[in-house]
């Protein structure tokens, strides 16, 4: 408990001043996405055992050329780095003539796409303003916390429990109302400061709802991928926490929907 309290003090001491002063440095946001990228591929093609120098460089370029592109280049030019990435592995599938299994390959790739992609989603959340990427951690995280205590408090009925045995419905549907909850609070705090979201609180709420149930499936998603290779954390860069892809599990799947999400209501305002 102590270590994973530390852990928290010290990853909140570092993540505030990258949310304070990725504003007048735009490009200390997406160096830190790119960093987790990078850290989330080796632990994603570590655990399905996707070692290969084959496998690994691209997945590493890929990795560190998503966040990157999202900043800097028009959105369309991502889905190419994807095809070429296909490509890549495709042949690599073909050339390795059977000493590198094509189930690993389809695995690390799809697990590179995702998680890549994902901290992709999250530079351009933060491309949106100054305020509504930080929606994309107060919905998981609020919904994991609630999760976890409403479920302790009343929880009885098992969500998965072949997926994940201590989840519960009264603990997913507590974290759900908590996260839309957590978003009207931001919101109205926000417009206390002046600034704005761009959306009323009715909409905050839904979105809120809509991205802890989102969450909560990226969450289990990680926890089925652990559990067929056998893996207890895909890391330690955290400790006490896991890695990066046991710390993020939650926010990766909720990035590229509160993205489309807010973009879709800010395309429809205008």
């Amino acid at each position: 408990m102590l270590k994973r309290s530390v852990t928290a003090v010290v990853a909140i001491a570092v993540f505030i001043p990258i949310c304070y002063f990725s504003g007048p440095v735009p490009i200390l946001w997406p160096a830190a996405m790119t960093v987790l990228s990078v850290v989330a591929a080796y632990e994603m093609m570590k655990c399905v055992g996707a070692t290969h120098p084959a496998l690994l460089v691209p997945g590493f370029f890929v990795s560190a050329a998503a966040p990157l592109s999202a900043h800097f280049l028009p959105f369309q030019l991502l889905l190419i780095l994807y095809v070429f990435f296909l490509i890549v592995y495709f042949a690599v599938d073909v050339f390795s003539r059977g000493k590198i299994d094509y189930q690993t390959s389809t695995a690390a790739f799809m697990g590179i796409f995702y998680s890549s992609a994902s901290f992709a989603a999250l530079v351009l959340l933060r491309l949106l303003g100054p305020y509504f990427y930080l929606l994309v951690f107060i919905g998981p995280w609020t919904s994991d916390t609630f999760a976890y205590l409403v479920g302790r408090a009343i929880g009885k009925h098992k969500l998965i429990p072949e997926v994940s045995p201590k989840k519960t419905v009264e603990g997913a549907i507590g974290g759900v109302i908590f996260a839309a909850a957590a978003f009207v609070l931001y919101g109205w705090i926000v417009s206390l400061t002046g600034g704005s979201l761009g959306f009323g609180l009715p909409v905050l709420a839904l979105m809120g709802a809509v991205v802890a149930a989102i969450s909560q499936i990226g969450d289990l998603s990680m926890s089925v991928v652990k559990r067929r290779y056998g893996v207890k954390d895909y890391g330690n860069l955290f400790p006490g926490h896991g890695g990066v892809l046991d710390r993020f599990d939650s926010v990766l799947l909720a990035a590229p929907v509160l993205w489309i999400f807010g973009g879709l209501f800010l395309f429809a305002a205008r």
